[in-house]
């Protein structure tokens, strides 16, 4: 098989704090998981990344949050990678497992949208990788506006009317991708191919 599904910071870390009652796809795990299940039965490659930062928050390796989503699990034999860049690649032997597996065509999941899987498939789509991005199974949170002051709420930064949400992040992300970088795809398209 040519293919791998790539599921990119599907992690716990992300549930800790005030953000995530802010998540654009608050059902990802489940999502991802349909796009797993689906990859396996096909006999694709399935890789996870987990993201890592030594500043003892919940991306720190010594926390217990750098590890799945509950509701997700990996089987033997399936690469778990971490990383410390916003790629899958830099920072990884991911780019030496694809090409040590023949694979030459990628389907990127996860979380961050418009951060960790765009730049995943943006470097993948340089690395000439035939990329398919799943829209539908990624996911993103507010973004305050760059002027915006420090020290505010979550609330705060939610209802100020400059943060951009995350159906506008959505959607960029997908124009940046199209055509350049990836296919984007449906959820049900890749499930049911």
């Amino acid at each position: 098989m040519t293919r791998a599904l790539i599921v990119i910071d599907v992690q716990e870390s992300f549930r800790q704090g005030p953000r995530w009652t802010s998540v654009s796809v608050p059902d990802i795990a489940a999502r991802v998981g349909r796009l797993v299940e689906a990859a396996r039965a096909r006999g694709e490659t399935v890789v996870w990344v987990l993201h890592t930062e030594t500043d003892g928050g919940p991306f720190d390796p010594s926390s217990e949050f750098v590890r799945l989503i509950d509701g997700l699990k990996t089987l033997p034999g399936e690469p778990v990678l971490t990383k410390t860049t916003r790629n899958a690649f830099t920072s990884t032997e991911l780019q030496r497992l694809l090409t040590v597996a023949g694979i030459r065509e990628l389907t990127v999941c996860g979380i961050q949208t418009e951060q960790c899987c765009e730049t995943t498939a943006r470097v993948a789509g340089d690395y000439g990788y035939d990329v398919e991005f799943v829209t539908e199974a990624t996911a993103t949170f507010p973004i305050p506006h760059r002027d915006a002051p420090d020290g505010r709420s979550w609330d705060e930064i939610v209802a100020d009317p400059r943060t951009l949400g995350t159906a506008e992040i959505t959607e960029r992300t997908e124009y940046a991708l199209a055509g350049r970088f990836a296919t984007i795809r449906t959820l049900e398209e890749v499930v049911n191919r």
